[in-house]
């Protein structure tokens, strides 16, 4: 018993020794390289008119960031479950969207002879892909194909932890994900701290949440679009208007969501009022 318990006691210590050339190689390994962690800003919240339960999507910008997408943001990225004839949600009338929707082309077929043909784009159709799939998509981009935007601003919304989400409950908050869309936008300009190395091909954004780099350059510089309403033409602008684009994008229907909630509301005060006062009445003469 005794030389079976000595055994375990040498064996402790030749683990332990080990364990601790183990940690300080992999120690030594990660300052020779580059810190271990990387830095990653959380986004400002902003001010969007569609936030809070009155909330309301401001047509004039959404006009503006259907255009960004269209001038810059298509040429990598898809928008595939978004229909032309939804535009008239953004306050254009139906000749004007039938207009738009003629610019880009789609495939349809088969014809007659069995082969697929391509068309002008009317109203029902789907915005279209800029790549034939998404192999070629990623090909084309360093390796790594750009995501839909159909549902970007849903699907990118950023944890605001404990205890904000507490009080997002009673505010309604849930633009976290245009809240995001602005912060990588106008965050390119920032520099990786010292140490810090990014993959060839790539570009540092400290906003970034799935990597310390993306390969998508900075897309947006002042008076690259051009705005007829007069709105400042720069970076920021920019990413606030295609920010909240992409959240009707993928919430449309946000206003009569928010309507409809606040009518449910009101009407389960008053049920509530109602069955209160019932039940007074009803047991009022009840011999206790």
């Amino acid at each position: 018993m005794k030389k079976i318990l000595s055994g375990l006691a040498v064996l402790g210590v030749v683990l332990a020794g080990a364990a601790g050339v183990w940690a300080a190689e992999e120690e030594a390994g990660h300052s020779a390289a580059e810190p271990t962690h990387f830095p990653i800003h959380k986004p400002v919240e902003q001010s969007w008119s569609f936030a809070g339960p009155f909330g309301t999507y401001d047509r004039g910008q959404l006009q503006r960031g259907l255009k960004i997408y269209k001038e810059v943001c298509s040429a990598c990225h898809s928008m595939d479950l978004v229909a032309f004839r939804t535009l008239e949600g953004l306050g254009y009338s139906p000749a004007q969207v039938s207009a738009f929707a003629a610019e880009y082309t789609v495939q349809d077929g088969p014809n007659a002879d069995g082969e697929m043909f391509e068309r002008p784009a009317i109203p029902s159709d789907h915005f279209p892909s800029p790549f034939p799939n998404p192999v070629a998509a990623a090909v084309a981009n360093n390796g790594a194909a750009p995501p839909d935007f159909s549902l970007i601003a849903k699907a990118r919304g950023v944890e605001r932890g404990f205890p904000t989400f507490v009080f997002d409950i009673f505010t309604q908050y849930a633009e976290n994900g245009p809240d995001y869309i602005h912060a990588l936008l106008t965050g390119y300009d920032e520099q990786p701290p010292a140490g810090m190395e990014i993959a060839e091909g790539t570009h540092y954004n400290p906003y970034f949440i799935a990597g310390k780099s993306l390969a998508m350059a900075k897309p947006l510089s002042d008076g690259q679009v051009t705005y007829e309403d007069g709105t400042p033409e720069t970076v920021d602008q920019y990413a606030r208007d295609v920010s909240a684009f992409l959240m009707w994008a993928a919430e449309p229907h946000l206003e009569e969501r928010k309507k409809t909630g606040f009518r449910v509301i009101i009407f389960l005060a008053l049920f509530g009022v109602l069955v209160y006062l019932t039940k007074r009445k009803v047991w009022a003469t009840t011999p206790h």
